[in-house]
């Protein structure tokens, strides 16, 4: 059985990966990366920090930002046509859930966060907040039965 939001995750990890975006915790760590974004040590004028030490050229920053919108509309329309909730919604929170050690914590809170949701947007959508309800009752099953719908 597939799993498009597992899908969705892959296609938009392939793309991040493959941009020319360097990360660097000491100086020759920034020197390498630099050199294989063409640039030398002293092109500092030409990057843009990307913050937990990443960094790009400058001219890739619009290719940047639209990358993430992309992703972002991408899961906002697979949302969308799930009107049931029964397919990505309920994939995404099983597999964030799962992720994130809910049937240890209990806690839905850095789920939703990985999500970019908050509980409230979660409540206010009735098909949501069934998928999330029916996730989170398949996390607390033992072992056996974690993640059967």
């Amino acid at each position: 059985m597939s799993n498009s939001y597992l899908e969705l995750k892959a296609e938009t990890k392939k793309e991040l990966e493959a941009f020319p975006m360097r990360f660097a915790f000491n100086m020759k760590q920034f020197e390498e990366g630099m050199k294989s974004l063409g640039l030398t040590k002293d092109d500092t004028d030409k990057i843009v920090s990307i913050h937990a030490g990443g960094f790009i050229r400058k001219t890739d920053a619009d290719a940047f930002v639209d990358m993430f919108k992309r992703h972002r509309e991408k899961h906002q329309a697979a949302i969308a046509a799930d009107t049931e909730g029964t397919g990505y919604i309920y994939e995404m929170f099983d597999y964030e859930l799962s992720n994130h050690e809910y049937s240890y914590t209990f806690n839905p809170g850095p789920a939703l966060q990985a999500l970019g949701l908050t509980l409230a947007e979660v409540e206010a959508n009735p098909i949501m907040l069934a998928a999330f309800n029916r996730a989170k009752a398949a996390q607390s099953k033992p072992d056996t039965e974690a993640g059967q719908a």
